[in-house]
C-alpha cells in the first residue's frame, strides 16, 4: 500500500512538473510587468466594466494567495467598487498561470480552458450580485498599503522576477501542493474503483457533496488539481470535480471574512451563494461537454507516459518544493 501511494504521487508529480516549472517561470516574468498599483489604476470606479476587468485580471495574476486579501483591500481604498473588489477576490484564488498549466498537464486543455472561463464568469456574477445587494455608501479613505511577503528583493528586475516565481510562489504553494499529492496518492491506493459512482452517484448529488466539501476547507488552486484527478479516476464526474476546484480555492475563510467586514453580512451571504450556484451550473455544463470516460482515459494515459525529461523535471520540482521546509528545519535547529 505504501508503494502504491508513493507510486501514485510520483506519477502525478512527473505529469505536473514540466508545466509547473514553466508556470512558475511565467508567473515570475509577469510580476515584472503587473503590479498591485497597476491593478488599482485599472479597476478603480464602479459599474459592469470594472467588475469584468477585475475578474479578468485575477485569472493570470502572479500574486501569492496571501497577497489576494491585502491587494483587494487596497483596491477598495483606492476607489474600487464593491463589485470589482468581490470579483477580484472570487476569480484570483481559482486560477493562476501555474494552476492553468498544471490543469493542462493532468486534466487536459479542454478542462483547463473551461475552468478558466468558469473562474471569469463566477467573478463577474459574484461581483455583480454583491454590487446589487451592497450599494455604495461612501468612498473609502486612503490608508497605508497592505504588506505581503516582506517587500521587494534587491537586484535586477529579472532576479526579482525569478525570486517571486521560484521563491514567493513556491513558498506559498509548497505545503498545500505536497499535501495535495499525498491526498491524491491515498485516494488512488485506498479508494476502490468507481467508489464515488456506486456509493454517492453522479450528477447533482455528487456536485452538492463536492460543494459541501469545497466551501469549508481551503485548498489552493494548484494543490487541488491532483486531488480532483484522483477523484475523477475513482468515479467522480468531471462536473463534480470542477465544483470542488472552484469552491475550494474561492471560498476560504479569509476571503469570506474580508467581504463580510468590508461590505456587510448581506454581501458575505451573496458572495457564498454566487460562488456555489455558479460552481453548480458550471459543473452541469462540464458533464454535458466532457465525457467522463474520455477524461479518465486521458488521465491514465498521461500518468502512464513518463519520459526522462519529465522525471528530471519532477526531481527538480521536488527539490524546489522541499527547500522551504528544509530551511525552516535548519532555522529551528539553530535557534536557541
Amino acid at each position: 500500500m505504501i508503494f502504491d501511494v508513493l507510486s501514485a504521487m510520483w506519477q502525478t508529480l512527473t505529469s505536473m512538473a514540466p508545466y509547473l516549472l514553466f508556470g512558475f517561470f511565467i508567473a515570475g516574468m509577469l510580476s515584472m510587468f503587473i503590479s498591485p498599483r497597476l491593478v488599482e489604476d485599472h479597476l478603480g470606479g464602479r459599474g459592469v466594466w470594472p467588475i469584468m476587468k477585475a475578474s479578468l485580471f485575477g485569472i493570470p495574476l502572479p500574486l501569492c494567495s496571501c497577497s489576494v486579501i491585502p491587494v483587494a483591500a487596497s483596491l477598495r481604498r483606492h476607489g474600487a467598487g464593491h463589485g470589482a473588489t468581490s470579483a477580484f477576490l472570487i476569480s484570483t484564488p481559482q486560477t493562476g498561470v501555474d494552476s492553468i498549466l498544471a490543469t493542462v498537464s493532468l486534466l487536459g486543455p479542454v478542462f483547463a480552458i473551461f475552468r478558466t472561463l468558469c473562474a471569469f464568469v463566477s467573478g463577474v456574477v459574484g461581483g455583480g450580485i454583491v454590487d446589487l445587494i451592497s450599494p455604495e455608501t461612501e468612498r473609502p479613505k486612503e490608508g497605508p498599503e497592505a504588506e505581503c511577503c516582506g517587500g521587494e528583493a534587491e537586484g535586477s528586475r529579472f532576479r526579482r522576477a525569478m525570486q517571486h516565481g521560484f521563491g514567493t510562489l513556491v513558498n506559498d504553494v509548497s505545503g498545500p501542493l505536497l499535501l495535495g499529492l499525498v491526498v491524491a496518492g491515498l485516494i488512488s491506493a485506498f479508494v476502490p474503483e468507481r467508489f464515488f459512482t456506486d456509493y454517492i452517484g453522479t450528477g447533482l448529488p455528487a456536485m452538492l457533496l463536492m460543494l459541501a466539501m469545497g466551501i469549508p476547507i481551503y485548498v489552493c488552486a494548484t494543490a487541488s488539481i491532483p486531488i480532483a484527478a484522483a477523484m475523477i479516476l475513482k468515479g467522480v464526474s468531471p462536473g463534480a470535480a470542477l465544483v470542488f476546484l472552484m469552491t475550494g480555492p474561492a471560498t476560504n475563510a479569509a476571503a469570506i471574512t474580508t467581504i463580510w467586514r468590508m461590505f456587510g453580512a448581506r454581501a458575505g451571504v451573496a458572495f457564498l451563494l454566487s460562488v456555489g450556484l455558479t460552481a453548480l451550473g458550471s459543473g452541469l455544463l462540464m458533464d454535458i461537454w466532457v465525457p467522463a470516460d474520455m477524461l479518465r482515459t486521458a488521465i491514465v494515459t498521461e500518468a502512464a507516459h513518463t519520459s526522462l525529461p519529465g522525471r528530471a523535471a519532477a526531481v527538480v520540482l521536488l527539490v524546489i518544493l522541499l527547500r522551504p521546509w528544509v530551511a525552516r528545519l535548519r532555522a529551528r535547529a539553530t535557534s536557541p
